[in-house]
């Protein structure tokens, strides 16, 4: 699971010192794994079957933070996607959640957020909010996710969107890749940019190409 996942979505941290770990959280665990791979290639049942999964794994705890976890963790990948919606899973529990929660909640909606609250790989891109923070992020997905960030601060530059596509590109996640590539379009429309929207609209109906519904 990726770094800014496992921040954010189970507490499994120490885990491996224990013989056995409990059911609920090798379902959890493997569930939120599925779940990250359907969504951001685009399977949407198969993601939203898998989120289902984990969240009920997690709920049968009755701890509140846990499904906080889970739901950053759905609204994270939106946001990677450039589906900027509100985190409305994550607000019934916000009163229950704690302090990094709460920031990466605020992180995820593009407001101001204290950086020592946030995973490590968002503390740059926070601080600094520019394509270059973003490029420095070593894990494909928290790179995505602040890439994301910046654009909904307001903040995307041709730059970050080049970053972002070439990164959705190299893992081969269609749902991410024909987001980014879709702000390039506009973009490049917008700039009047004749030659460079008919590349991307050849490589949009590239990505499209047997995509999962």
């Amino acid at each position: 699971m990726r770094a800014w996942v496992a921040a954010f979505a189970v507490l499994l941290a120490g885990c491996g010192n224990k013989p056995v770990a409990p059911d609920w959280q090798v379902e959890a665990h493997g569930a939120l794994e599925r779940y990250e791979q359907a969504y951001l290639a685009g399977a949407s049942r198969a993601a939203d079957a898998e989120f289902r999964r984990a969240r009920d794994a997690l709920a049968a705890t009755g701890q509140p933070t846990l499904v906080a976890r889970a739901e950053l963790t759905r609204c994270a990948l939106q946001v990677a996607t450039l589906a900027f919606e509100p985190c409305t899973g994550f607000e019934p529990l916000q009163a229950d959640a704690a302090a990094p929660e709460r920031a990466y909640a605020a992180y995820l909606a593009g407001q101001q957020a204290p950086a020592d609250q946030l995973p490590a790989h968002h503390r740059a891109v926070a601080a600094r909010g520019d394509a270059a923070a973003v490029a420095e992020i070593a894990d494909p997905l928290a790179r995505l996710v602040a890439a994301g960030v910046v654009m909904r601060s307001g903040r995307g530059t041709p730059q970050l969107l080049q970053v972002a596509a070439d990164t959705a590109s190299a893992q081969g996640w269609r749902r991410a890749l024909l987001a980014w590539l879709g702000a390039q379009l506009k973009l490049a429309e917008q700039a009047g940019d004749t030659e460079g929207a008919l590349r991307l609209r050849r490589r949009i109906a590239l990505a499209s190409d047997g995509a999962t519904r």
